[in-house]
């Protein structure tokens, strides 16, 4: 979560939040971290959705590197998994099998994107912001 394109989304995201709930906060007596976490980080509750499946997803398809670093076929992840089950002679790959890989490895991806999905349209409609 801590990458390049997380500080920007969170900051495009906080940016976007109107200073009046800040400023309602201050006159309040709240402090600046107070107000942070009293009412800015309810409030980012879809960014945070957003970006930890970025996030998961990112780390979950990563092929590059686990391919440069792994040389045992036990702790191989499942996109590498997957590219070794591909045949290198025409008319040898399975497809059966590689169709159940793909199913297995998207399964979490799903999941996560059901559960993360529930808890952004909570978070949209509860913003604080009416109008």
């Amino acid at each position: 979560m801590f990458s390049a394109f997380g500080v920007f989304l969170m900051r495009q995201f906080f940016l976007a939040l109107p200073t009046e709930l800040e400023e309602a906060a201050t006159l309040d007596g709240s402090s600046t971290l107070n107000t942070f976490w009293r009412v800015m980080l309810p409030l980012s509750g879809p960014a945070l959705a957003t970006l930890a499946i970025f996030s998961f997803m990112a780390s979950w398809n990563n092929f590059l590197w686990p391919l440069l670093i792994v040389s045992d076929q036990k702790l191989m992840t499942l996109p590498l998994a997957l590219a070794t089950l591909q045949g290198i002679y025409p008319g040898q790959t399975q497809w059966n099998l590689i169709m159940a890989g793909t199913v297995i490895t998207m399964a979490p991806m799903i999941l996560l994107f059901l559960l993360a999905q529930r808890w952004v349209v909570e978070g949209v409609t509860s913003s604080g912001i009416k109008g």
